[in-house]
């Protein structure tokens, strides 16, 4: 299930990562959607939508990380 556009992202996404992560994210889960429809190409046992997921994350985080309050902000500010 892809998705089409920041405001189709998760609740959890929207409400907590900037605008440009969330962009960071939906564009990334589209790719590994695409990239993992055949499940011998994930690890282990994790659904498509899973490893969708986590492979999102993994992409945000190399860009952005998160404060001791919670908030995310670009690594290189």
């Amino acid at each position: 299930m892809p998705y089409k556009s920041e405001s189709d992202l998760p609740k959890r996404v929207r409400e907590h990562l900037p605008r440009h992560a969330q962009e960071i994210y939906r564009k990334a889960f589209n790719n590994a959607w695409k990239q993992y429809a055949d499940p011998k190409k994930r690890r282990g046992r994790d659904s498509r939508e899973e490893t969708a997921h986590k492979v999102a994350w993994g992409a945000v985080e190399r860009v952005y990380a998160k404060d001791r309050a919670g908030r995310w902000h670009r690594k290189d500010q």
